[in-house]
């Protein structure tokens, strides 16, 4: 950043310190230079057009240095952005610049300043901010970047539905919902019988295209606010909340065995009819607490039974 492009204020409730130092740094190249009479209006400013480097004397009535620091970094933290910070002093014990130093400021210059030495003091604390600023501005495209990774994790590449993360996550919701308001939560698994055979017959592509249209006829069986999600290559999960824990009906997973078996899946092999097995299980939220994991291993036994037996699709 040159010296033109740079935003400075100064602060300092003596008109004749701030002309001075103004001067100073005009003469050094610095043409962005504003001046407040009191921390309050300095505050008013920079909340107005953000700022480099501050200049503040260190004995001001009302809200001196110290105060004004304290108050920048409050705002640098609100923001997510840094400020420089250089304190004009008369002091020169030790204990009054470690005080400085921990209070958050960058940098101290006696009074009155030497026109060089404060333009190089200048120069030194305004890169501080801007690499403060560059680290800043790298954590923000960080977290972005972790956002939408942590967002594609719990997403299946294939189908688009949730994924087993995606699926725990709001299974584990919706158990401490329901147990907290006495409701209810049906857990669907779904398996394609013939998915296997399929895979054998014509490969990886004809499969995801049915994995694919399966995920949409389940969509169009449930509820919007019902969750569905890929578990296992061939499993998918629904999960029902119910407000009531009466309002649980069969009906509604019969509903979605129809939707799978009532006409074949079109794909680019022909028209393949496949069917369905589905374990379920319900809890209600008067009975005892349950984990996410443990309501899924109770669906997967019932999965496990309704695969075996072919007379059965359905296993409650």
């Amino acid at each position: 950043m040159s010296s033109k492009d740079l935003s400075i204020i100064i602060v300092d409730d003596l008109q004749f310190s701030r002309v001075v130092v103004k001067a100073a740094l005009k003469k050094a190249g610095y043409n962005g230079v504003r001046m407040a009479d009191s921390a309050s209006e300095a505050i008013t400013m920079i909340e107005q057009k953000a700022a480099d480097v501050i200049l503040a004397d260190w004995m001001m009535p009302e809200m001196d240095g110290l105060e004004l620091t304290q108050q920048i970094r409050q705002q640098d933290e609100e923001k997510g952005t840094y400020t420089a910070i250089i304190l004009f002093t008369a002091h020169d014990g030790m204990d009054y610049l470690v005080e400085a130093f921990e209070q958050g400021v960058d940098d101290y210059l006696c009074k009155p300043p030497n026109p060089q030495e404060l333009a190089a003091r200048v120069n030194a604390a305004a890169r501080i901010a801007a690499l403060q600023n560059d680290l800043l501005e790298t954590y923000r495209q960080l977290q972005v970047t972790i956002q939408n990774l942590e967002k594609l994790a719990l997403v299946d590449s294939v189908t688009g539905a949730g994924n087993q993360p995606f699926f725990i996550k709001n299974l584990s919701a919706h158990l401490l919902q329901a147990s907290t308001r006495q409701g209810g939560i049906c857990l669907a698994l779904i398996e394609l019988r013939e998915l296997d055979s399929i895979m054998v017959a014509h490969g990886q592509d004809i499969v995801d295209e049915i994995l694919i249209s399966h995920h949409r006829r389940l969509r169009r069986a449930v509820r919007p606010t019902d969750v569905i999600a890929r578990l296992d290559n061939n499993i998918f999960g629904i999960i029902m909340h119910h407000t009531n824990m009466d309002d649980y009906k069969p009906a509604a997973i019969e509903r979605v065995l129809t939707m799978i078996n009532y006409r074949a899946y079109k794909t680019s092999a022909g028209n393949l009819p496949l069917t369905a097995s589905i374990g379920v299980h319900y809890y209600r939220g008067d009975e005892a607490k349950i984990s996410a994991d443990e309501m899924l291993n109770s669906a997967r036994k019932k999965l496990d039974e309704a695969r075996l037996d072919s007379s059965k699709s359905i296993v409650y």
